[in-house]
């Protein structure tokens, strides 16, 4: 059976483990190659059973009269029984069957296999190495070098306590200072500062004042409605692939949106300008036509051409034109 380096070190690791712990059923296999401790741990067989009931029972001794009686009468009942402990370890659910009976991947096998062996009382990693290690540590504490050390600990010269937790703990109630004047007068005038500059911003963004007038358009506007409309109908995409098509409820939408309506007003407005520069620039057309006739003709008694006539058009238009978009 070939396998991953991972899978082979693995199966080395679970078979190595075994031969420390003393199981009978791994004595004279004397397995040296990767493949065939994989194959034995991880293919579906009798002898991989009773190597999981072994562990089983190592862990939970009182599991083994149980296990050895139900090997002898029906598999599918000791497979059940072994997924249960398995659960009770939390490594796995009471239907991970094919785990139990070696046919899930062999990766997960041997790692299922690892988990239970550091239970193993024994085993690197068990709970009695770590009972034992605390055991020295507690004696290591309380030994006659160390208590003089340790009742320092307990009773410490300096208290570590900060000053308003030392004072609670004596009983003492430490009231919150008052802010002084100049610090009420700093922080009232930067709240005031703050809102004007919000109330400033405000008035520049057009689109936030529900009073503004249908007719005026700025370009400037028109890109901050299409940018925030664009980022909203983003959202509505994201959305609507992660929720609508996957039967889950529609998310709750915010029934007063009225980005639509702005962009709405504004590119009406809009085209309402460009109709105006249309019709400006085909008089203006018709004018120049008519400006290379060049008559003249009499106005409050002065004198005029069609040229001079067109030159204060113009200045007029500009002048319409600058007061129009300031």
């Amino acid at each position: 059976m070939a396998g991953t380096s991972k899978e082979h070190r693995l199966s080395q690791h679970v078979y190595a483990t075994l031969q420390t712990l003393s199981c009978s059923l791994v004595e004279g296999l004397y397995l040296r190659e990767a493949d065939s401790m994989q194959e034995l741990l991880c293919t579906p067989s009798q002898h991989r059973t009773d190597i999981l009931a072994w562990i089983c029972s190592s862990i939970c001794p009182s599991l083994s009269k149980k296990l050895t009686l139900l090997r002898s009468k029906d598999l599918n009942t000791l497979n059940q029984e072994l997924a249960v402990f398995g659960q009770e370890m939390m490594l796995c659910r009471t239907d991970d069957l094919d785990l139990i009976t070696g046919r899930a991947c062999p990766l997960r096998q041997l790692c299922f296999l690892e988990q239970l062996l550091t239970l193993v009382p024994g085993s690197m990693g068990s709970s009695g190495d770590s009972r034992a290690g605390g055991e020295g540590l507690l004696k290591e504490l309380f030994c006659p070098e160390a208590l003089p050390h340790l009742t320092h600990t307990l009773t410490p010269t300096l208290t570590p306590w900060p000053s308003d937790i030392r004072g609670a703990r004596k009983g003492q109630r430490s009231l919150p200072s008052r802010p002084t004047g100049k610090e009420v007068a700093d922080v009232t005038a930067l709240l005031e500062s703050t809102q004007t500059a919000l109330e400033q911003l405000k008035d520049q963004c057009v689109f936030l004042r529900e009073e503004a007038s249908p007719s005026r358009f700025s370009v400037r506007t028109l890109r901050v409605a299409v940018s925030d409309l664009a980022q909203m109908m983003s959202v509505f995409s994201r959305v609507y692939e992660a929720d609508f098509r996957c039967c889950k409820e529609p998310p709750s939408l915010r029934s007063h949106t009225n980005i639509f309506s702005t962009v709405h007003r504004l590119l009406t407005a809009c085209n309402t300008e460009l109709d105006v520069l249309q019709q400006v620039s085909e008089v203006s057309v018709c004018l120049s036509d008519t400006v290379k006739e060049d008559p003249c003709y009499w106005s409050h008694g002065h004198k005029h051409t069609l040229s001079t006539q067109l030159e204060d058009l113009t200045k007029r238009y500009t002048e319409f034109l600058s007061l129009h978009h300031g």
